[in-house]
């Protein structure tokens, strides 16, 4: 069965010398270890666990690019049939946001756009977003962003899903969301917000499948049918380790097939 992995990235020495990545790689079992892999590892990883396209993520922060949107583009153009982009801008330049997104958003290489609200510490209804959710509806391309608590020792209430998200649903009825990382502790207001607006949507990156919460299990069968995907964050977990418990969430041929393939086809249009 195809999978498209919608949250990964090819880490810079840059990004992983951030104060943050630590402990980052302490809250994934891995301290110490420097997550910077190739193009060829990704593939790799990729391989191993039959993963058929990676969605690559750019990371924009206060201090610069951590990822830019040059260097994704040159991953993409390594492997062209097996990664696609998301864009990242900074957000204190709404202009700049704006032309980053229309040159380098296409629909085809680059097929959506992320922001994670924790490093800039601003939630997503802060006015400072709302150019780039302008120019996504204009481009056709989702939204991407991280719900939830966070892993590094930064501040998780950018991450909380009411009032934050609910407000930008609210305010872009054309705009598609996707929200990564699964939204624990918050996976109520997740629920309410999936049964409230069908342009939102979830993946389960920064998750093995069998360490999901109990109550997004239901949720996937329940108010989330149809509405969530399989994200890895590679390489902070490998797709191997993600896709472990796959089995145990006992999930339909037609579920499953949605949860790995199908929904992230129609939501990026892959």
């Amino acid at each position: 069965m195809p999978i498209i992995d919608v949250w990964a990235q090819i880490t810079t020495e840059r990004m992983a010398r951030q104060p943050w990545m630590e402990t980052l790689l302490r809250w994934t079992g891995r301290a110490g270890q420097l997550a910077v892999p190739s193009v060829e590892t990704t593939l790799s990883a990729m391989d191993e666990a039959g993963v058929d396209i990676a969605l690559l993520s750019a990371w924009g922060s206060p201090g610069g690019a951590l990822i830019s949107n040059e260097e994704v583009a040159t991953h993409i153009e390594a492997a062209p049939d097996r990664f696609r982009g998301l864009a990242s801008v900074d957000l204190n330049d709404p202009m700049g946001a704006v032309r980053e997104i229309r040159r380098w958003v296409d629909g085809e290489r680059f097929v959506g756009v992320r922001v994670v609200p924790w490093l800039w510490d601003l939630p997503p209804n802060d006015r400072r977003y709302y150019p780039v959710y302008t120019a996504c509806v204009d481009a056709g391309v989702p939204f991407c962003t991280q719900v939830g608590h966070t892993g590094p020792l930064m501040r998780s209430e950018t991450g909380r899903l009411i009032p934050y998200l609910e407000d930008v649903l609210l305010e872009f009825p054309e705009l598609k969301v996707v929200g990564g990382h699964v939204g624990f502790p918050w996976v109520d207001e997740l629920t309410s917000l999936a049964i409230k607006f069908p342009n939102f949507y979830v993946d389960t990156s920064a998750y093995a499948l069998h360490r999901l919460p109990d109550d997004f299990r239901a949720f996937m069968k329940g108010p989330g049918k149809g509405r969530v995907m399989f994200g890895t964050n590679w390489p902070m977990l490998t797709p191997g380790q993600c896709l472990s418990g796959l089995s145990a969430l006992e999930l339909s041929e037609e579920d499953t097939e949605a949860f790995l393939h199908g929904t992230a086809r129609n939501v990026f249009g892959l």
